[in-house]
């Protein structure tokens, strides 16, 4: 149900002191890794730079959509400012995979021409930043377990820890084999393995401002379970969506019988008590037609099939 999700609550305070010291410690390592990088020739770690640098970002963007999610409803927004967290959720995911593709492109170029590079340096940086990308991971790991934007935190954090070890793994094997080769191999595995996970979880954001059904909430189950409500003749006009990350809205046109009309608000109390105990809605628009009155359409939306009736 949308609005179990069985994780453990964070005051808000806490929570933002999470974050920001995620922002801090992924600023100073961001500045160290582009500056070793440099001297020390590795595109790898520069990888992992430009992704901690993605991180940071992400991690101000993650701060303020909280900051502005907790905003109360207004004339403006009169469902609230929940989905902002779901807007910085896709813009970082959109981040990653704009990363990965220029890793891509820049481990290719490097594959031609492999460049020297200091593996010391690429080790013992790779080591700092594998001990700040832990750190921030377990900042943000009961946190993203109920929230999409601090999963797509959390998981840019996990990709950064095992970029981390994959680059001080290529440096020692530049040490002992000088093998300039695994540096680019490195950059390009990083590359993939952001992609992949970007590609995977950028769905869900996209569905939510789609205005898509909740993934949790079985239509079909709802709206039989609205049909076996006493008096309901013919369901229409469906509009099931995520209002926001954890509460989802139905509007939908019912058609009343004749006993049905009679007894209407009743039956509204049994259909609204329906959808909150057994799918978890809560806010629910229920437009009430009487049977041989009511308007002509189909069963989802504006016309997408036939209506739902009551056997």
């Amino acid at each position: 149900m949308p609005h179990d999700h069985g994780h453990a609550h964070l005051d808000p305070a806490s929570g933002d002191r999470r974050v920001a010291v995620a922002i801090w410690a992924n600023a100073l390592l961001t500045v160290a890794q582009i500056l070793g990088g440099l001297f020390s020739g590795s595109l790898a770690l520069i990888a992992d730079a430009l992704h901690n640098l993605s991180d940071m970002a992400s991690l101000v963007i993650a701060f303020v959509a909280r900051k502005i999610a907790r905003r109360p409803a207004d004339a403006r927004m009169t469902f609230g400012y929940g989905r902002i967290e779901i807007v910085a959720a896709l813009i970082n995911y959109t981040s990653l995979i704009l990363v990965g593709v220029y890793l891509i492109y820049e481990g290719g170029m490097r594959l031609i021409d492999p460049p020297e590079v200091a593996g010391w340096t690429v080790v013992i940086l790779g080591c700092v930043a594998l001990v700040v990308d832990a750190l921030t991971a377990a900042l943000t790991w009961s946190m993203q377990k109920g929230s999409t934007n601090i999963r797509a935190l959390f998981l840019h954090n996990l990709s950064d820890a095992l970029a981390s070890v994959a680059v001080v793994i290529g440096g020692t094997l530049i040490l002992l084999y000088d093998w300039r080769l695994v540096d680019p191999l490195v950059t390009i595995g990083i590359a993939l393995y952001i992609l992949w996970m970007a590609c995977t979880e950028i769905g869900g954001p996209i569905r939510t401002l789609m205005l898509g059904s909740p993934p949790d909430v079985d239509s079909d189950a709802l709206i039989a379970a609205v049909l076996d409500v006493d008096g309901v003749a013919e369901l229409h006009h469906v509009h099931l969506w995520q209002m926001q990350e954890h509460e989802a809205g139905l509007d939908t046109h019912v058609v009343l019988d004749a006993a049905g009309w009679d007894r209407l608000e009743s039956v509204k109390a049994s259909i609204k008590r329906v959808i909150a105990d057994r799918f978890g809605i809560h806010h629910s628009t229920l437009e009430f037609e009487r049977e041989g009155t009511h308007c002509d359409a189909g069963l989802f939306g504006h016309g997408g099939g036939e209506p739902a009736r009551a056997q």
